[in-house]
């Protein structure tokens, strides 16, 4: 910081100026899964989702969608951009957040184990969508694991398959 304002205070008494630039944060920091511990206390997030259709036919497409959002109090963050005391953000209400990733687990009936299925991002209202073939009944989930500043959420939904 020091640098910046001799570099400043020098470039002022020749007469030049002096152009600085800026990085954004990274919004989700590697590895840092459910865990907030290291950055304090983190926004409390909230996962919608939705499989349908239900009941599905055995070998079609369920579309696997929902939306990610923050509680609003004082302050929340979207994105790289950290707002305070805004306007239209009000006590107790959500909004929604862009460019996060989600996992897509399926876990069949009778089985202790998750299954990958798909990652993907939320768009800029907070929204995500992607499909896969139903063969067998059971509980597909949604995971946020979790950024910088913002806790992670999950939420899951149960889907029966029926034959032909």
């Amino acid at each position: 910081m020091k640098r910046r304002l001799a570099a400043a205070a020098a470039a002022a008494a020749l007469g030049t100026a002096v152009l600085a630039t800026a990085t954004p944060a990274m919004a989700e920091p590697p590895g840092l899964g459910f865990d907030t511990g290291d950055y304090g206390d983190g926004g409390n997030t909230r996962l919608s989702f939705d499989a349908n259709p239900e009941p599905v036919w055995k070998g079609s497409r369920l579309d696997l969608e929902g939306k990610l959002s923050v509680q609003c109090d004082d302050d929340y963050i979207n994105g790289y951009v950290q707002v305070f005391n805004a306007d239209h953000c009000r006590e107790g209400s959500w909004y929604w957040l862009g460019g996060k990733r989600i996992t897509i687990l399926f876990k069949p009936n009778y089985s202790g184990r998750w299954h990958y299925v798909d990652t993907v991002r939320t768009d800029r209202g907070g929204y995500f969508h992607t499909s896969a073939r139903a063969w067998t009944s059971g509980t597909w989930k949604a995971v946020f694991e979790g950024s910088r500043y913002l806790e992670g959420s999950a939420a899951t939904d149960w889907v029966k398959v029926v034959r032909h």
